[in-house]
């Protein structure tokens, strides 16, 4: 295969302070530098969705539409890209295709030029309106397949998911390993299936964790297969649980016929002033920055932050002493469940699951004596199409006799956009954007909150009061 310079995608306005300090960087963080980030000569800038919408409202007091909006004034060259969670958007649950279009087309209008869409089973059909959407507001659509390692997850899963996706009309490809997992020798393989049946000329990204420690070398050798741009965090919120070091990658390329050709003084200085800013987000949050490298999660195949995170749930339960009957159940739990992608929300269905189970068990009682309702639309189909069958026992024991669905889930929501308008009116706001009325839909609470702190267009409306 010819050999071609590689190009980077840079993710520390996302990704990288979201996978070390809990998306906690604050736009005000983010301006000093934003010429100079402009004129790296980066593919892209990850710069919103994931978890930055929540975030943004819940932790910073901020409006995330104006963030985005104040991203595009300053960076005037590269192409500013975003995460979205397919039907889910940016919440936590299926939204109903007009909610998808309206969403897609305001991000757009909002400053985004590029947006990577992914499902956490990777099921199609639940990237279908998003990318349709995408297509229709004339942004670059990433379709994006969750790479996970089960004995169900095959290249020739992930090639069919691929070939569905380019049908659906994506512009170009990310694999998107967001435990790290994958490693350098089977990149090789997965990369060349794909260039073979999606032509040289789709462009594949790879997005990894450096969690297991493999990402670099993985990197190195995705490179060398032809994949074409990869995705890097500038050093203070790269590595650990994070993507590789943008300036350490840089470096591996520098001299070669792969060069990146962006400039090691030019990262170097932008390396610096982040470092400042980790130091100011971790003394203002009181957060320890993640810095470990965790080869365990390639055994458990789990995302890193499940290990804390169920650390901390069964300290917080009493329940310290099960962390490894939990780590043991998780993967039970999984193949029984149809083998999941662990990424939200399948990863905290799975978790919770496991740790009911052991206690369970702790107990003298059964496996699934009782199942949250997220486990249970698991199984009947709401969540999308699982990767593999659910035996019939696992199936009864959690849903009994109900017939799964077998449509596209979104196909059984009504449409819901006027619904979220017509309750903010009611809840007596006025004079409320459509972004507005986006925010509400993701995260209802938290936005009304947001809105009542900063709206001068709230109607006070007479209460009755109780008269002695």
């Amino acid at each position: 295969m010819k050999a071609k310079k590689v190009r980077i995608m840079e993710t520390v306005l996302r990704d990288g302070h979201q996978s070390i300090l809990a998306t906690r960087m604050r736009t005000s963080q983010m301006l000093p530098v934003l010429e100079k980030l402009d004129a790296v000569g980066y593919e892209a800038l990850e710069c919103w969705g994931g978890a930055t919408f929540d975030s943004c409202l819940r932790f910073l007091d901020e409006d995330p539409w104006q963030r985005l909006r104040t991203l595009k004034a300053h960076l005037k060259n590269t192409p500013l890209q975003m995460l979205l969670r397919g039907q889910n958007l940016l919440g936590y649950k299926h939204y109903a295709d007009d909610v998808v279009e309206a969403f897609v087309k305001k991000a757009k209008e909002n400053g985004i030029d590029r947006i990577r869409i992914f499902d956490a089973l990777n099921d199609p059909r639940n990237m279908e309106a998003a990318i349709k959407a995408g297509k229709k507001a004339g942004v670059h659509v990433q379709g994006t397949m969750v790479y996970t390692i089960s004995p169900v997850h095959t290249n020739q899963m992930f090639v069919d998911v691929a070939k569905e996706l380019k049908e659906m009309g994506m512009d170009s490809l990310c694999i998107k390993d967001m435990s790290g997992l994958l490693a350098p020798y089977d990149a090789v393989s997965l990369i060349q299936d794909l260039k073979k049946a999606l032509g040289d000329d789709m462009m594949i990204d790879l997005h990894s964790h450096f969690t297991c420690g493999l990402a670099s070398a993985t990197y190195l050798k995705a490179v060398e297969a032809g994949v074409d741009v990869i995705d890097t965090a500038l050093s203070p919120f790269g590595h650990a649980t994070s993507q590789p070091a943008t300036e350490s990658v840089v470096e591996m390329f520098r001299g070669t016929e792969y060069d990146t050709g962006l400039d090691l003084a030019a990262l170097r200085e932008l390396a610096e002033y982040f470092r400042g800013v980790r130091k100011e987000i971790a003394d203002e949050f009181g957060i320890t920055p993640a810095h470990e490298v965790l080869p365990e999660v390639r055994h458990y195949q789990i995302p890193g932050g499940m290990l804390s995170n169920t650390q901390n749930q069964l300290r917080e339960m009493g329940m310290a002493d099960k962390f490894f009957d939990v780590m043991n159940e998780m993967p039970k739990v999984r193949a029984e469940l149809g083998y999941p992608p662990l990424v939200t929300p399948t990863s905290q269905i799975v978790g919770t699951m496991a740790m009911m189970n052991v206690n369970f068990m702790a107990n003298g009682m059964e496996r699934y004596t009782m199942t949250p309702s997220e486990v249970k639309d698991l199984v009947r189909g709401k969540y999308g199409r699982l990767p593999a069958p659910i035996s019939e026992d696992i199936r009864k024991k959690i849903i009994g006799d109900e017939e799964p669905t077998t449509c596209r889930p979104a196909d059984l929501i009504q449409p819901e956009l006027e619904m979220y308008r017509q309750k903010l009116g009611e809840l007596g706001y006025q004079n409320f954007t459509d972004e507005d009325v986006l925010s509400y839909a993701m995260f209802p609470e938290v936005a009304l909150q947001f809105f009542e702190k900063h709206s001068k267009q709230v109607i006070l409306k007479e209460i009755d009061l109780p008269r002695e």
